[in-house]
C-alpha cells in the first residue's frame, strides 16, 4: 500500500530524516559474515578540518561505490575516520590558549596533550558531522582515529621494523622549515606564491693574483637572497664555460666574512642564465645542497646561519661578523634585518653592481637591485616564508620501499585509473627522495627512540623495552634510568647543596640517563597504514622483512646494497593476526578501491603501497583511481586568497545533497578537473524533482511497488519495451562502474529517467493503467530507484519508502536489477520508430512556428512494414502524441509541406493554410543571416590569439558559447528553410 508523497519535495527535511534511520538501524553494514567483501577506506580528513568542495567530490564518487556494491549484496565495508593532523590540531589549541593570554610553554608535554584530547572530544567531529549531510553510508561503529591505541601500537611497530631493517636512520640533510611552527613540513604544506622581490648582482673577489681571461679580479654573482652570502661554501661554474676554465680549483674571498671559498666545477650553473656563476649555499638551498654533495661536503660540515625562528646564528667557522647575530633574516616591524644589513655592506665595499635603467630620454639611473617577481615557499599554515633548513631529521629509505609499488604497477597488479598518471608515478616513485618523518611538535605520535649520553640510539615500542636494550649495551655496572623532568629538578637541588632524591649523587658515572626522542612522527607515516591498521593489522606478528634494506653511508642504522636488494626481490608474506582482528583484517585486507585526488598521490597513496607491501607482503588495494580538482566556474583554482572557494554545505542547503552528489558524479570524467556550474546543480535538482512528480503521477494511477525482483510478464510492446530498457541501462550502469566512469553511469541513469521513462514511457501509457502496466510500470520505477539509489540516496529511499510498505527491506540494502528477462527486439524498434516520429514532429513544429498542439495531417508514400504495422497498432498514441491524423500511405497532394523522418520512413505533412509559408520563409531567412554574421564575428574574435591570451578568462567564455549557439542556429535555421523547399 503506497503512501501519498507532498506535492513539494523538500530535500532537507527527507535527508535528515533518512541518515538518522540507516545509522540508527545499523544499515551502512548490515551482517553478511558469509559475502564476498567490498571495502574502501576514505582518506582520513584532518581532525580539525571543515567539509570542503574536494572532500565532497572524494566521498561522493566513493559512496557511489559503497552503496552499489551493498546492493549488489556484497558485505560492503566503508572504513572511516579522521587524521590527528599534528601541526594543524596544535595550532588550534594554541591559538586557544592565545585567546586566554596563555601559550603551550607554560605547561608540561604530557599536560598539553591532554588539552589537545579535550579539544578533540568536544570540537573534534565538525567534519564528520558533514561528512553526514552529503549522505555517506561509513561504517560509524568503526569510526577510527590515528591516535587511538591500536592505531598507536601499529605506527611504534613500524617505526621499530624499519629501524631494525635499516630502512629509518637520522641524517643532516635540508628541510622545509617553518619558522614561525618551528618544525619541519612536508612539501604538500608548501604553498608557492608569487612575490614582488629584488635581483642583485655582486662582484665576488678572486684570491690575490687570480684574474678571469677578461681580466676581472672577481666573478659577478645573482641572488634574490641576499643575506644567504653569510654561509656561502662555494661559487659554482658550468664545466664548459670557457670564460671560468682556467679559474676552476681557485678560491674566492668572500666580502663581509671573508671566507675563502673553492670555484667548482657543476653543470647545475647555466652557461645562459647572467654571468654563469652560482653562489652556492649547501645549507640553506635544495639545488645548493646537491652541488656541495657533489663538490664534496659532508653535510656536517655544511654552514648554517640560522636559527630555528630564522634569526641569524654563528656558523660553524665563527666568520659570521656580530653585527649581525641575532638579525631576523628579512626586514621585520620596520627593523632592517640581514637581508638589507648584507647589501648595505656590500655596497659600501664597493662590492655591489647596480642596475641600471634608462628612461624615454636615454637617461640612466642606477639601482641597487633589479625588480623581479619570485615564486617563493610559503608555509600553508604558518603563513611565513619557508627556509631550507639543514637538521637532524628521522628519514625513511623510500627508494628501497618504492621498488614493490613500483613492480606492482609494472606487471598490473595495482590498476593506476586513469591510466594516464602512471608516468607521473614512475617518474616520482623512480627518483624518490629520502622521506623525513620527524616534526618538531608535542602533538602526534612520538618517536620511540632513547638516547645515551655515548649518542648511542635505542628505538623500541615501550620505555621498558629501550631500558633492556640500554642495559645490555653499557652493562650490569650501569644504572640506567629515563630522565624525566623530575630528575632535572633534584639535578639543580644538588647544585644548590641540597641533598634530595637520589642516594647517591645524579652525576655518579655509573649511573646512565636516556633522553627521549621529543619529536614526533609526521603524520603521512600514520595515514599510510590507514588500510591495514584501520582493520586490525598488526595483532603480534613481526614485519615479513628480516634485517633488509638499508640507510645511506654514514647515517645511523646503515645497511647494504644487498639488504636492500633482498627486500626488493622477495619479502616473506607476514602471517595473519589471530582472534577478532585477524578475521577482520582477513576479510577486508587488501581493501578493494582506493578513490583519491591525484594531489596526494605520493604523499598518501604511494606511500600506503610502500608500508602495505612492507608490513604485509601485499599490495594495499588493486586499484587506485584517481580524481582531478574542482574549480571555480573560470577554471581557476579555489583558494581563499582569492575569494572563489565554494562551501558544499551552503550548495547542500540551497539544493539538497542529491543534487550535489549527481552533479559531482555526473562531472568526474577521468582525468579532468570540475568546473563549478551552480546551473547544473540546480538541473540535477529539478531531475530529483521530476522524479518526485513522475512517482506522484503513479501513485494517482494505482501504480505502486513492485512485489517481484524479476520482470513482469508483460504483452503490450510498450511494457516489453520498458523492461528491455531496464536491461539496457542496468547493463551499460554495470559495464561504467566496472570501469570506474563516473560520467557515463550517472548520465546513463539520467537519461534512463528523465527521456525514457519520464517523457516517454508515462506518456505512452497515459489512458491505459490496465493491471499488466501498473504492475510493469511499479516494476520499473522500482529498478530506476535501485539503480538511482547510490547517486541520489535520500530522494530515492524516500520515494522507495513511499511506494509501498516495506519497512523490513529499506532501498539501502535492496537487490540490484536482476529482470531475469531479455531485450524484446522487436518491441524496442516499434517504439523507438514511435519515438521517433513523434520527436521529428515536434521539432518540425517548433522551427516552423507551428503550435505543439496543431493537429496535422501526414503521408507516407512508401512505407516499410515497420511504420504500417506501428501506424496500425498506434494509431490513437500517434494522434495524442505526435498529434498526426490521418496518416496516409500515398503520395502527397502539391504543395508547401514539410518533410520528417522516421527511422528509413518519410513523412509528408502539407503545409497550405497551417502557415504563410512566404512570411515563414522571409522570418527564417532574416534570423539566419543574422546567426550567420553573428558566428563569422565571432569565429573572427576567438581567432586572435591577442583577444584568447589578454582577454578576461569569463569573456573567452562567452565568446566561446556564444559562437556555439549561434553555429547551432545556423544548422537549425537552413534545416527549416530546407523543410519548406
Amino acid at each position: 500500500m503506497s503512501t501519498e508523497l507532498p506535492k513539494t519535495f523538500d530535500p532537507a527535511e527527507i535527508e535528515a530524516r533518512w541518515y538518522a534511520h540507516w545509522e540508527d538501524n545499523g544499515l551502512f553494514r548490515p551482517d553478511r559474515p558469509d559475502r564476498e567483501p567490498y571495502t574502501i577506506v576514505n582518506p582520513p580528513p584532518n581532525v580539525t578540518g571543515s567539509l570542503h568542495i574536494g572532500h565532497a567530490l572524494d566521498n561522493t564518487l566513493q559512496d557511489v561505490m559503497i552503496r552499489y556494491e551493498r546492493l549488489r549484496g556484497k558485505d560492503a565495508l566503508w572504513v572511516v575516520g579522521t587524521d590527528h593532523a599534528g601541526i594543524a590540531t596544535q595550532m588550534v589549541v594554541e591559538r586557544q590558549l592565545e585567546a586566554q593570554q596563555d601559550k603551550r610553554t607554560n605547561y608540561s608535554r604530557e599536560d598539553f596533550v591532554a588539552k589537545v584530547w579535550e579539544w578533540k572530544e568536544e570540537s573534534g567531529g565538525t567534519i564528520t558531522r558533514q561528512l553526514r549531510r552529503l549522505g555517506c553510508s561509513m561504517d560509524w561503529s568503526r569510526e577510527q582515529f590515528t591516535m587511538d591505541e591500536h592505531f598507536s601500537q601499529a605506527v611504534l611497530k613500524t617505526f621499530v621494523d624499519l629501524y631494525n631493517d635499516k630502512l629509518i636512520y637520522r641524517d643532516k640533510r635540508l628541510v622545509n622549515w617553518d619558522p614561525k611552527l618551528k618544525t619541519a613540513i612536508s612539501d604538500l604544506e608548501v604553498e608557492t606564491q608569487d612575490v614582488k622581490g629584488s635581483f642583485w648582482h655582486f662582484k665576488y673577489p678572486l684570491e690575490d693574483g687570480v684574474t678571469l681571461a677578461d681580466g676581472r679580479d672577481y666573478i659577478e654573482v645573482a641572488t634574490t637572497r641576499p643575506e644567504t652570502m653569510l654561509a656561502d661554501m662555494a661559487v659554482a661554474v658550468h664545466p664548459d664555460d670557457e670564460r671560468y676554465k682556467s679559474v676552476v680549483g681557485k678560491h674566492i674571498v668572500l666580502p663581509i666574512t671573508g671566507r675563502r671559498v673553492p670555484i667548482v666545477a657543476d653543470e647545475h650553473a647555466d652557461p645562459e642564465l647572467g654571468s654563469g656563476a652560482v653562489k652556492i649555499t649547501p645549507g640553506h638551498d635544495f639545488n645548493d645542497f646537491d652541488v656541495g654533495r657533489r663538490a664534496g661536503f659532508q653535510a656536517g660540515e655544511m654552514l648554517n646561519m640560522l636559527d630555528g625562528e630564522a634569526n641569524v646564528c654563528q656558523t660553524a667557522d665563527g666568520l659570521v661578523p656580530e653585527e649581525f647575530l641575532g638579525l631576523h633574516r628579512f626586514r621585520r616591524d620596520g627593523v632592517d634585518g640581514a637581508r638589507e644589513l648584507v647589501v648595505q655592506r656590500l655596497k659600501e665595499l664597493g662590492c655591489l653592481i647596480p642596475h641600471v635603467t634608462k628612461d624615454k630620454d636615454g637617461n640612466e639611473t642606477e639601482h641597487d637591485a633589479e625588480p623581479r617577481t619570485i615564486a617563493t615557499p610559503f608555509g600553508d599554515r604558518g603563513g611565513v616564508v619557508i627556509e631550507p633548513w639543514l637538521t637532524d631529521q628521522w628519514y625513511v629509505d623510500a627508494e628501497t620501499l618504492a621498488k614493490k609499488p613500483i613492480e606492482a604497477v609494472k606487471n598490473g597488479d595495482v590498476e593506476i585509473v586513469p591510466k594516464s598518471w602512471e608516468k607521473t608515478f614512475f617518474n616520482w616513485m623512480e627518483n624518490i627522495q629520502p622521506w623525513c618523518v620527524s616534526r618538531q611538535l608535542w602533538w602526534g605520535h612520538r618517536i620511540p627512540a632513547w638516547f645515551g649520553p655515548d649518542e648511542k640510539v635505542f628505538v623500541a615500542e615501550t620505555e621498558d623495552e629501550a631500558l633492556e636494550l640500554a642495559r645490555a649495551h653499557y652493562g650490569p655496572d650501569r644504572d640506567v634510568s629515563v630522565w624525566t623532568n623530575e630528575i632535572s629538578k633534584i639535578l639543580d637541588a644538588h647544585a644548590n647543596g641540597e641533598t634530595v632524591g637520589f642516594v647517591s649523587d645524579p652525576a655518579d658515572e655509573s649511573r646512565v640517563f636516556l633522553t627521549r626522542d621529543e619529536d614526533v612522527l609526521d603524520t603521512w607515516f600514520s595515514s599510510a597504514l590507514w588500510p591495514s591498521a584501520t582493520l586490525g593489522w598488526p595483532g603480534t606478528n613481526p614485519s615479513p622483512l628480516a634485517g633488509e634494506g638499508g640507510a645511506p653511508s654514514g647515517a645511523e642504522g646503515e645497511g647494504t646494497a644487498a639488504q636492500a636488494a633482498a627486500y626488493a626481490a622477495d619479502p616473506s608474506p607476514n602471517p595473519l593476526p589471530q582472534g577478532e582482528r585477524a578475521s577482520l583484517f582477513a576479510k577486508h585486507y587488501p581493501n578493494s578501491l582506493l578513490i583519491s585526488g591525484f594531489d596526494i598521490l605520493f604523499f598518501w597513496d604511494a606511500r600506503m603501497m610502500m608500508m602495505g607491501q612492507y608490513n604485509t607482503g601485499q599490495n594495499p588495494w588493486p586499484r587506485l583511481y584517481l580524481h582531478g580538482l574542482v574549480r571555480a566556474a573560470d577554471g581557476q583554482k579555489m583558494s581563499k586568497s582569492k575569494g572563489n572557494v565554494v562551501d558544499p554545505l551552503g550548495l547542500i542547503d540551497q539544493y539538497g545533497a542529491d543534487a550535489l552528489r549527481f552533479f559531482m558524479a555526473a562531472m568526474e570524467s577521468q582525468g579532468r578537473d570540475i568546473k563549478m556550474d551552480d546551473r547544473r546543480i540546480e538541473g540535477y535538482r529539478n531531475f530529483a524533482t521530476k522524479l518526485w512528480n513522475a512517482t506522484r503521477f503513479c501513485q494517482s494511477n494505482g501504480i505502486g511497488a513492485s512485489t517481484t525482483i524479476a520482470a513482469p510478464t508483460a504483452s503490450h510492446a510498450v511494457n516489453r519495451w520498458i523492461i528491455g530498457e531496464v536491461i539496457e541501462t542496468r547493463d551499460t550502469l554495470d559495464k561504467a562502474l566496472a570501469e570506474l566512469r563516473f560520467d557515463a553511469a550517472a548520465n546513463t541513469i539520467y537519461h534512463f529517467v528523465w527521456d525514457r521513462f519520464c517523457d516517454w514511457y508515462i506518456e505512452l501509457i497515459k489512458g491505459n493503467f490496465d493491471e499488466e502496466t501498473k504492475a510493469v510500470a511499479g516494476w520499473a520505477l522500482d529498478q530506476i530507484l535501485v539503480m538511482l539509489h547510490p547517486f541520489m540516496p535520500f530522494i530515492t529511499e524516500e520515494l522507495w519508502s513511499k511506494q509501498g510498505d516495506r519497512a523490513d527491506y529499506p532501498l539501502i540494502t535492496a537487490q540490484w536489477p536482476d529482470p531475469q528477462a531479455e531485450v524484446d527486439a522487436d518491441a524496442k524498434a516499434e517504439i523507438d520508430w514511435l519515438i521517433a516520429l513523434t520527436s521529428s514532429v515536434r521539432t518540425a513544429k517548433n522551427e516552423l512556428g507551428i503550435a505543439p498542439g496543431a493537429k496535422l495531417e501526414a503521408f507516407c508514400p512508401a512505407p516499410g512494414a515497420l511504420a504500417r504495422s506501428v501506424v496500425t497498432a498506434n494509431g490513437a498514441a500517434i494522434e495524442r502524441l505526435a498529434r498526426l491524423t490521418p496518416i496516409h500511405f500515398a503520395e502527397p497532394p502539391a504543395g508547401a509541406a514539410m518533410q520528417i523522418a522516421a527511422g528509413e520512413d518519410a513523412f509528408v505533412i502539407p503545409l497550405e493554410g497551417v502557415i504563410d509559408i512566404d512570411a515563414e520563409k522571409a522570418r527564417l531567412g532574416k534570423a539566419l543571416e543574422t546567426s550567420v554574421k553573428e558566428a563569422k564575428s565571432l569565429e573572427g574574435r576567438l581567432s586572435n590569439a591577442n583577444f584568447v591570451e589578454r582577454a578576461k578568462p569569463e569573456a573567452v567564455e562567452k565568446a566561446r558559447a556564444d559562437h556555439a549557439h549561434h553555429t547551432a542556429e545556423v544548422a537549425r535555421l537552413e534545416a527549416a528553410l530546407a523543410r519548406l523547399g
